[in-house]
């Protein structure tokens, strides 16, 4: 009898019992291959790599419980039904019955997944930790032609273009954006909400064309579920700032939207998350009003309602402030009802976002990435406005400080604002700071465009334009800053801070004995390592003298190089490592050596640049 063989009708055990192939899982649910693929999209099932594969490695394989508990979805059934009523229209188109065609098309069955939402995601925070790819396959969708006949319904990017504005203008009210980035696939966000750092990518504002390498039939299937995910997610995060969910777009706007500028998308585009940024913002003056129509109907039931001591507190306090404040002004008690409510919630970086533009006023030419810039200049406190219908203001008003521009001259210019070029806003978002305006001015080549997303000490090169950027940063927050030409890393010997005056001759001296008799220990324990390795027992280390001559030598001459005593650490750890850990750091230093010859290749190509620059 072989080893490994089982009875008929015997349990399976092991790998056999915990997977299964897709084949086997396909016939077990008795649904088409397409649909397998949807149910296990829409469930969050994915395929398996066990250690032994038992029927062969050309195969997919997944767990059986996964497989199971898709088998009792109500979804399989609903999946069923509608393979069944297609079946009935194609039936009744073949002989000819239209009217019963047209009734069964009618009476499509549908399903939901509001069910799998709340499956999948039982808490809203895991929600936004898997928010990453839900918006940048929306914002993908979002950017595709609105075309009819294609392959994509024209309902689908319309929906995905609702979903994503109201995404934007909900990060760009509450100030959660903390970083972008422009590369050649797109523009790189990252906002913070709830604790969570959410980072999703959109395409450059430019003409999408559907190939017919993609299989767009999975993609749908994707987005569908996202698009259900972010309407929950939008939903959540409006009722959190009391704003009613759909939000209610300006009339004039969405007419000029849709009426006279209905053959440009990306104006359509452009004033949609505009009228969104003006509805969040003006929710606190809505419900503002709506207070003040019910004041008096909630003065009679005071007595009845049992309300917390604090609450009456800060009632009575905006209502002593209503009071003060002129009847035609709503606004300036606005913004007395956001401070006195959302001071407190506000961390000191949401502030500090929130008043990086708040004393500047933006006007953006036709040329710039308009949408973009929309979001951003808000985002961090900026007014903005454009050149066309629906501009808050118009160019030639006196209050802008910076006009967006991207060419290379300028036809006529005010002397009272600044004419920079796109990029200056964006570095100046990633750097919190207010950059200078010389270097992107117009027809001048900007600096270079770096991204927020590495970290340059942990790679171990950092660019040019980064030091500036690190001392205009320290200069804002008034740190002290080292003299230049000195590194970090000096300003930790005592000779240099007695040279440069920071510290006197005195604390100088007690730094040096410090970090003498730090060197002496360090030395003492890397030599009492070597005896221990070599056998050498503490009697017979006792008689030795060879211990006390090197502590002797290292109180007289000067502190052992650390470069040696870091390989002689190495070289300890090593000899105590298993095999498979020292392969693993063998691996590990060959990445170190590597990322320090791309290190060494920027900087020779960084020589080359400055020597060209100055033949």
């Amino acid at each position: 009898m072989p080893k490994h063989y089982r009875p008929p009708g015997k349990k399976k055990e092991g790998n056999a019992a915990k997977y299964i192939t897709r084949t086997k899982a396909v016939h077990h649910l008795q649904v088409s291959l397409p649909t397998f693929r949807k149910l296990c999209i829409l469930k969050g099932i994915f395929p398996r790599e066990p250690k032994k594969k038992v029927e062969g490695n050309h195969k997919t394989y997944y767990h059986t419980k996964d497989i199971a508990f898709v088998a009792h979805d109500p979804l399989v059934e609903k999946f069923r039904d509608i393979r069944a009523h297609k079946r009935k229209v194609k039936k009744a188109l073949a002989r000819k019955n239209r009217e019963l065609a047209d009734r069964l098309l009618n009476r499509q069955p549908t399903y939901k997944l509001d069910r799998l939402i709340l499956e999948r995601y039982p808490a809203f925070v895991d929600a936004l930790r898997d928010l990453d790819d839900c918006l940048t396959m929306v914002h993908l969708f979002a950017a595709l032609p609105a075309v009819g006949g294609e392959r994509i319904q024209v309902e689908r990017i319309h929906n995905c273009r609702r979903l994503s504005h109201e995404w934007q203008a909900y990060i760009s009210q509450t100030h959660s954006l903390r970083k972008t980035f422009i590369s050649v696939k797109g523009i790189y966000y990252q906002a913070e909400v709830e604790g969570q750092k959410i980072t999703w990518l959109t395409p450059h504002a430019l003409q999408q064309v559907l190939t017919d390498d993609v299989d767009f039939n999975v993609m749908l299937t994707f987005l569908e579920f996202y698009e259900a995910l972010l309407g929950f997610v939008n939903f959540k995060l409006y009722h959190s700032i009391n704003v009613k969910y759909p939000p209610l777009l300006d009339p004039q706007l969405e007419a000029l939207a849709a009426g006279r500028y209905s053959d440009s998308w990306l104006l359509l585009v452009f004033l949609e998350l505009y009228a969104l940024c003006r509805y969040v913002s003006a929710a606190p003056e809505r419900q503002l009003g709506d207070s003040q129509a019910i004041s008096s109907s909630e003065n009679e039931q005071s007595e009845d309602k049992k309300v917390d001591a604090q609450t009456d507190e800060s009632d009575l306090r905006l209502a002593q402030l209503q009071h003060q404040l002129p009847a035609n002004e709503p606004g300036t008690l606005m913004h007395l009802v956001e401070d006195a409510t959302g001071a407190d919630d506000e961390d000191n970086e949401t502030k500090e976002c929130k008043n990086l533009f708040k004393k500047f006023k933006f006007f953006l030419s036709r040329e710039v990435p308009r949408e973009s810039l929309l979001f951003i200049i808000p985002a961090f406190g900026g007014v903005v406005s454009w050149e066309g219908d629906g501009s808050p203001f118009k160019e030639s008003d006196e209050d802008i400080t910076h006009q967006i521009v991207d060419r290379p001259t300028q036809g006529h210019m005010f002397l009272s604002r600044e004419y920079v070029q796109p990029q200056w806003i964006y570095d100046c978002v990633n750097a919190r700071t207010i950059l200078p305006t010389e270097a992107y001015l117009v027809g001048r080549v900007p600096p270079a465009h770096l991204s927020p997303f590495v970290d340059n000490e942990a790679e171990g090169y950092v660019p040019e334009y980064a030091e500036t950027i690190k001392r205009l940063q320290d200069a804002a927050s008034k740190q002290v800053l080292p003299m230049p030409g000195i590194e970090s890393g000096d300003l930790d010997d005592p000779q240099n801070l007695l040279a440069e005056g920071i510290i006197d001759r005195t604390e100088a001296s007690e730094a040096a004995e410090k970090k003498r008799k730090l060197a002496m220990l360090e030395k003492q324990y890397h030599d009492e390592l070597n005896m221990e390795l070599q056998g050498i027992t503490y009697s017979a280390s006792l008689s030795n003298k060879n211990l006390q001559s090197s502590v002797e030598d290292v109180q007289e001459d000067a502190p052992a190089d650390p470069e040696q005593m870091e390989k002689d650490t190495r070289d300890l750890s090593m000899v105590a490592m298993s095999r498979k850990k020292r392969r693993l750091y063998e691996a590990m230093q060959i990445s170190k050596e590597r990322k320090k010859a791309n290190v060494n290749i920027l900087k020779e190509r960084k020589k080359k640049a400055e020597a060209s620059k100055k033949e």
